[in-house]
């Protein structure tokens, strides 16, 4: 379990893509006002960052409206258009990796915070941890271990200083059902 301080300055990393998967293996949805709220109640929190790529041709994005309303309370959202490629056999597939920009953006907060949290268990990020690390940043990461597969890369979980399962934390940040 990851360890927080009320004094020390925090911010949030959320690799939208990979929460909501690691949400929907579990059986619930985040409810983000409830999510900044409990990290916001555990320190200061300075910022929380949410991203995702957007398909721009649709007429509708089921995601629009989660991305707006994300703007609006308390959320930096950092989006940027999805591709749609042919995989050797033909298949479409929406690319829309948000890695670099989420790197980016907690390189250059690293000496504003004491506590990056990052909301992902993509071990890509495995070395964006220890580069933050070496600048005297903890990083916890938020993932579960409890879905089949895990959605923790354990070569992520071993890197971060504090690894906090989403699956405990489902009765403080699940949406609840609506009537």
């Amino acid at each position: 379990m990851a360890i927080f301080y009320p004094q020390e300055r925090t911010a949030l990393f959320i690799d939208g893509a990979n929460l909501h998967s690691t949400a929907k293996a579990l059986g619930f949805d985040i409810d983000y006002r409830r999510l900044l709220a409990l990290f916001a109640a555990k320190s200061q929190l300075l910022r929380a960052y949410y991203y995702t790529a957007l398909m721009e041709d649709q007429e509708y994005s089921p995601l629009r409206p989660l991305v707006d309303w994300l703007g609006y309370n308390g959320f930096t959202v950092v989006t940027k258009p999805a591709k749609e490629q042919a995989d050797a056999a033909g298949r479409r597939r929406i690319k829309g990796n948000m890695d670099l920009e989420l790197a980016i953006d907690m390189m250059e907060q690293a000496e504003h915070i004491d506590h990056a949290v990052l909301l992902s268990g993509d071990g890509d990020f495995k070395p964006l941890v220890a580069a933050v690390q070496r600048k005297g940043v903890r990083v916890s990461v938020v993932s579960t271990t409890r879905s089949q597969p895990p959605m923790i890369a354990d070569d992520l979980r071993r890197q971060a200083d504090g690894f906090i399962e989403i699956a405990d934390l489902q009765a403080a940040v699940a949406r609840s059902a609506t009537p």
